[in-house]
C-alpha cells in the first residue's frame, strides 16, 4: 500500500510539474505586437513611410498585403485593384475607379500612382483622421521592403504576409500555387524566411505553401462578419467546411493550422481556450479601441494586429510586458555611411 501511494505522489507531483511548466511556457511565450499595413492609423497604409513610422512606434511584426503584377513581381497592395480613396495619378488627380486588377498590369505601369494620402472627402478619410499623408509614396515590391529594412537594420522585425486573392474572381490573380511560388522566391531570395510567416483567408495559397516551403509558417484568416464571411462554403477554405468540425479552431487545426488570426469579434475566451488545447496561437485582427485591446490580452492572446500600434505599446508598457525595439529611419547623411 504505502509504495502504491508513494507512486501515487509521485505521479501528482509528476503532473503538477508538468502543469506548471507548461504554464510557464505559454507564459514565456513572446507577445507580438503587429502593426496593420505598417501603421494604417498613423501613415499611408502599405507604403514604405507607412512601415518606417511602425518600426519609429515599436513593432515586432509588420503585417502587409501582397499582390502579384502581370510580369510576375509581388507588390504590395491591400486591393487587388487601385483603390481610389488612396491612389492618384501622374498629374495628380484621385483616380475615378479601380479600373484593371495589378494582375493586369506590369510593374512598371504602377509608377504613375501615388499612395501617399487618402482622399480628403472619401469616407475612408474619417475612418482614419490620424492618418498623417506623406506625399510621393509608390506602390512598393515586395523587395523593396525587405531592402530598405536591411539598410534601417531592422532584424528584429517579422513580416506577416497575406495572400490578395479571391476563388470567386480567378482574373484578378495567379493560381494559388503559383502566387505562392512568386512569393516565396523573393522571401527566400532575400534570405528572410525564418522572419516571414504566410497569412490567408483564401486557404488555397496556405496549402500550397505548406507543399512547396513547409518551413514558412502559415496563418489561417477568418471573418465571420455580414461584409464577409470566408467561413461559409468551402471556396475559401479549400475545401474544407465548418459544418463538418465543432468550431472555427478545430476546422484550422484540421487544415494543418498552428497559428489562427479571427476577427476580434468573432473570438471568445472559451475559444480561445479550445485552441489552447488544440495547439494553436491566437493573434486576432484588426483591433484599434484600446477597451477591446484591454480585454484581449486579459483573455492571453499571443499577439494583436492593430493600425494603432502606438495604442497598444502604450497598454503594453502599463502592464510591464517587454516592447520590441524602436528604429527611427536614417537621416539623409547616415544613408549615405551606409551605402559608402
Amino acid at each position: 500500500m504505502q509504495v502504491c501511494l508513494k507512486q501515487h505522489g509521485a505521479r501528482a507531483i509528476a503532473r503538477v510539474v508538468g502543469l506548471a511548466l507548461a504554464l510557464s511556457a505559454v507564459t514565456a511565450q513572446a507577445f507580438d505586437l503587429q502593426g496593420h499595413r505598417g501603421a494604417r492609423g498613423l501613415a499611408p497604409e502599405n507604403s514604405l513611410a507607412g512601415f518606417e513610422r511602425a518600426l519609429a512606434v515599436g513593432v515586432h511584426t509588420l503585417e502587409l498585403d501582397v499582390v502579384i503584377t502581370s510580369d510576375g513581381v509581388p507588390v504590395i497592395s491591400h486591393d487587388t485593384s487601385p483603390n481610389p480613396d488612396i491612389t492618384r495619378d501622374a498629374t495628380g488627380r484621385w483616380l475615378q475607379s479601380s479600373g484593371p486588377p495589378f494582375f493586369q498590369r506590369t510593374l512598371a505601369d504602377l509608377a504613375e500612382f501615388d499612395i501617399g494620402r487618402i482622399n480628403p472627402v472619401s469616407r475612408y478619410a474619417m475612418d482614419f483622421p490620424l492618418q498623417q499623408p506623406v506625399d510621393g509614396q509608390r506602390i512598393p515590391t515586395l523587395a523593396a521592403l525587405f531592402e530598405r529594412m536591411q539598410a534601417l537594420r531592422a532584424d528584429h522585425v517579422r513580416f506577416n504576409i497575406e495572400t490578395k486573392l479571391h476563388p470567386l474572381r480567378p482574373a484578378e490573380s495567379p493560381e494559388p500555387e503559383a502566387f505562392a511560388r512568386a512569393v516565396i522566391d523573393v522571401v527566400r531570395a532575400w534570405g528572410m524566411g525564418s522572419r516571414v510567416s504566410i497569412q490567408s483567408f483564401d486557404w488555397r495559397t496556405l496549402a500550397a505553401v505548406q507543399r512547396i516551403a513547409p518551413e514558412l509558417p502559415v496563418v489561417h484568416l477568418t471573418a465571420q462578419l455580414p461584409r464577409f464571411n470566408n467561413l461559409d462554403g468551402e471556396a475559401w477554405t479549400a475545401g474544407l467546411r465548418l459544418r463538418d468540425h465543432p468550431d472555427v479552431p478545430a476546422l484550422v487545426a484540421a487544415a494543418g493550422g498552428r497559428t489562427w488570426s479571427p476577427h476580434h469579434s468573432n473570438l471568445s475566451q472559451q475559444l480561445i481556450s479550445r485552441a489552447r488545447r488544440l495547439g494553436l496561437k491566437v493573434i486576432p485582427w484588426t483591433v484599434n479601441e484600446a477597451t477591446d485591446m484591454e480585454r484581449l490580452l486579459n483573455w492571453g492572446v499571443d499577439g494583436i494586429i492593430t493600425d494603432y500600434p502606438d495604442r497598444l505599446r502604450t497598454l503594453m508598457a502599463q502592464r510591464g510586458m517587454k516592447l520590441p525595439p524602436v528604429i527611427e529611419a536614417l537621416t539623409p547623411l547616415q544613408q549615405a555611411n551606409h551605402v559608402r
